[in-house]
């Protein structure tokens, strides 16, 4: 599975109506508002690196209120949380 964050900037009126857009479509996972320089933070989950671009520039940078995106891909999860499941054994 490949994972990407998506900074989304988007037009400041339509900040609801695009995060909603943006969550329903196919290959993002998550979107959070947030402060920072992006409004809202795309969490792309996609099987094959070719489908990035479909989801991303075939789909989130063509989302009404979508100014401008930039990307970062995951190689690598760190999480405290999977880490902790992985080694759990179901035992009290």
């Amino acid at each position: 599975m490949i994972t990407a964050f998506v900074n989304v900037h988007t037009d400041g009126r339509r900040i609801p109506e695009t995060a909603q857009a943006l969550a329903d479509l196919d290959g993002v996972a998550e979107v959070y508002s947030v402060t920072g320089d992006a409004d809202l933070v795309a969490v792309v989950r996609v099987r094959e690196h070719d489908a990035l671009a479909d989801v991303i520039a075939g789909g989130i940078s063509r989302v009404e209120g979508v100014t401008r995106t930039t990307t970062n891909i995951a190689f690598r999860a760190y999480s405290r949380h999977d880490l902790e499941s992985a080694f759990d054994l179901g035992l009290d």
